[in-house]
């Protein structure tokens, strides 16, 4: 049997009705483009190619899908018109064809294996379709199937008779091809409907003239879910978030309020976290076991440490690497900065491109000043080193191991280890001042 496949990815489409200069298939879902997700979907496979269609004029689109390869539908000419675009790329290929859809980011690696093993199954089929099950009313193409249980035909919703709306069984899109028949069986598709356009669903009936079966396989409606609009998008990104909160807690996490937490795609939690409510993880983001998130933090780019605790109310920023049980609390944000373990950093502190040792105290208010206007600079900080409250640390920087520095310091030179750095204007005071300011206030009021 030929373990060959190849993948087609069909992304021109411009979304008009998401109002939006960004091509439709590169809009976000969890923080990855639409089309991404279904690439990775079929990069699961190990296809020996994947090929993209895209619109003239995307080279946004071209960029995002490297390293794979893009061809060019000129037309606005159907389905069927889209995946003849691809015909140049499997020239001599005698695999099998999966044919996918890049605005369907919830489609899974298990369902497109189902639709190539079908395939593969049985000599006589040349064909698989998804179908889904949708129980609210629809405009769904549907499924009509034969005595044998084989595709028969797929009517459009607006084609249908009374009886055939009534059929449960709908058109998911997903296709599975013989790649050897695929392109004879296209081009053969006419365009003879209201639209002018080739459409994939004519597919079944060409390939019953070569006596070959065409299958269905049933598929989750909720993989099959397309987007359109920002109201889709916004009803796609529910699910996966529902998707991705299921998959964490099921791992060994605890999400004290499950909705309010966001995560994007490539979020790794380990095991005995604690999320607390109005969390949310961009791209690029690993928890190891035990760590605890308070509520409304921000972490993106960023890993924390084992039993480390961040926030309420903090942001790590990329680049921000937490060290095991140490501790970011409120209104402290990082960025490009490794804190070391038991290190704190209780509040309102900004701590960019820094280095900060073991055990480490950061005192309320203290920034590290990184950038000049110019460049960014480095602030080190040794362990167990105590920074005063309020105090301003001018990069490049050092302070070392066991250093202190007094609060409300302006720190621009290094401090040795066990020193202590102290900037600051001496303290006056002058006695009975206040006193007699009150009383000169007081005369001008009267």
């Amino acid at each position: 049997m030929n373990e060959k496949l190849g993948c087609i990815v069909l992304a021109a489409g411009e979304g008009k009705r998401m109002k939006s200069a960004l091509p439709k298939p590169l809009h976000e879902v969890a923080g990855r483009a639409m089309v991404q997700h279904v690439i990775a979907a079929a990069e699961a496979l190990s296809p020996e190619k994947i090929v993209v269609v895209i619109g003239p004029d995307m080279k946004q689109m071209a960029d995002a899908v490297r390293p794979h390869a893009t061809a060019v539908q000129q037309a606005v000419n159907g389905t069927g018109g889209a995946v003849l675009a691809a015909k140049e790329h499997f020239k001599g290929f005698d695999g099998d064809i999966l044919i996918l859809y890049g605005d369907t980011p919830l489609v899974t690696a298990p369902t497109l294996q189902k639709m190539v093993d079908i395939r593969r199954q049985f000599p006589a089929v040349g064909l698989t379709f998804s179908g889904m099950r949708v129980t609210e009313p629809n405009a769904y193409g549907r499924m009509v199937l034969d005595d044998d249980g084989t595709l028969k035909k797929i009517v459009e919703f607006k084609d249908a008779s009374a009886e055939e709306k009534k059929i449960a069984l709908c058109n998911g899109g997903l296709v599975c091809a013989d790649g050897t028949k695929l392109f004879d069986w296209l081009a053969e598709v006419g365009n003879d409907n209201a639209q002018g356009e080739y459409y994939l669903t004519d597919l079944p009936a060409l390939a019953r003239k070569d006596n070959r079966q065409t299958h269905v396989v049933e598929v989750p409606a909720e993989e099959m879910e397309g987007v359109n609009s920002r109201l889709d998008l916004a009803h796609v990104e529910k699910l996966f978030q529902y998707r991705l909160r299921e998959q964490h807690m099921t791992n060994g996490a605890t999400l004290v309020d499950p909705e309010t937490v966001y995560f994007s795609f490539d979020t790794q939690v380990g095991q005995d976290v604690v999320i607390e409510p109005d969390v949310f993880f961009g791209p690029d983001v690993t928890v190891h076991d035990g760590a605890h998130i308070l509520s409304h933090c921000h972490i993106t780019g960023a890993e924390v440490g084992k039993d480390a605790s961040i926030g309420p109310f903090a942001r790590l920023r990329p680049g921000t690497k937490i060290g095991k049980g140490a501790k970011v609390g409120n209104f402290v944000e990082t960025k490009n900065a490794r804190l070391g373990a038991g290190v704190k950093a209780g509040h309102l502190s900004y701590l960019g491109d820094a280095e900060v040792g073991d055990n480490a105290n950061i005192g309320a208010g203290t920034i590290t000043c990184n950038y000049d206007g110019f460049e960014k600079h480095k602030t080190a900080i040794g362990k167990d080193a105590f920074i005063g409250s309020n105090t301003a640390l001018v990069a490049p920087v050092s302070v070392g191991d066991g250093a202190i520095t007094g609060a409300g310091s302006s720190i621009n030179q290094d401090v040795p280890a066990g020193a202590l750095g102290i900037s600051r204007a001496p303290q006056v005071n002058k006695d009975g001042w206040a006193k007699a300011f009150r009383r000169e206030k007081e005369k001008k009021d009267k």
